[in-house]
């Protein structure tokens, strides 16, 4: 199993910088790693989420890039996925992408999987990217936040995880939307009680302000238990 996921409670939460931090840690670290985006929307050609994530491991595209293993799926409506792929007349094909997902799982040493938006966000409209997650028993890593709404959002992202048996290697917890470190502070202490009530790791790794082109990386080690 060398292939893991990342989600986040909500869209723009900090996933693509997320996983290209952690990609960039691994590589430090030594390992062959590459990054995989489920699908794409609002966008046209290579994923602009796939774009983001070179410039943070400090990479040029690679030839899966171009060749389209690491995001099948381009749709440009900045929309759902199930409706974004409907409107230029296609679907997410579930196939294709495990496909691409085993050929880089071949190639590299670990694959760090991006989905679009939260984790019940359809990628078409009998399947939500939670359920494909499940199915493949991928470990499963959470982006949250101190944004307004996020204990409610992580708590019910957890559970839902957690009623599916779903792995849960960890959170990463997003500072960039901080405002008063009384409610950081807070909400941390409960999410860290949440995963130990539902049996998962207390493992919440700080991703802090950082530099893009220089960052100070956070320890990620903990979500890979290295």
């Amino acid at each position: 199993m060398n292939v893991y996921c990342i989600s986040g409670i909500d869209t723009d939460c900090g996933k693509s910088v997320v996983t290209g931090l952690i990609a960039r840690f691994l590589l430090e670290k030594g390992e062959n790693v590459i990054t995989q985006k489920a699908i794409q929307t609002g966008c046209v050609g290579i994923s602009e989420d796939i774009l983001t994530h070179r410039k943070l491991m400090k990479k040029e595209l690679y030839g899966v890039d171009r060749s389209g293993f690491t995001c099948p799926f381009v749709f440009p409506l900045p929309a759902s996925p199930h409706l974004a792929a409907a409107e230029v007349g296609r679907e997410f094909d579930e196939v294709s992408l495990d496909q691409a997902t085993m050929e880089l799982s071949l190639r590299f040493d670990k694959v760090i999987l991006e989905g679009a938006g939260g984790v019940y966000v359809p990628l078409k409209r009998d399947l939500t990217f939670i359920d494909y997650v499940k199915d493949r028993d991928y470990p499963l890593i959470i982006v949250t936040s101190s944004k307004l709404g996020s204990i409610n959002h992580t708590l019910l992202t957890l559970e839902a995880a957690a009623t599916r048996g779903i792995k849960v290697a960890g959170l990463v917890y997003n500072h960039y939307f901080d405002k008063e470190p009384k409610i950081t502070a807070d909400s941390k202490t409960i999410f860290s009680e949440y995963l130990l009530k539902l049996g998962y790791p207390d493992v919440i790794v700080d991703l802090e302000s950082f530099d893009e082109n220089n960052p100070k990386l956070p320890d990620f080690s903990p979500l890979f238990g290295l």
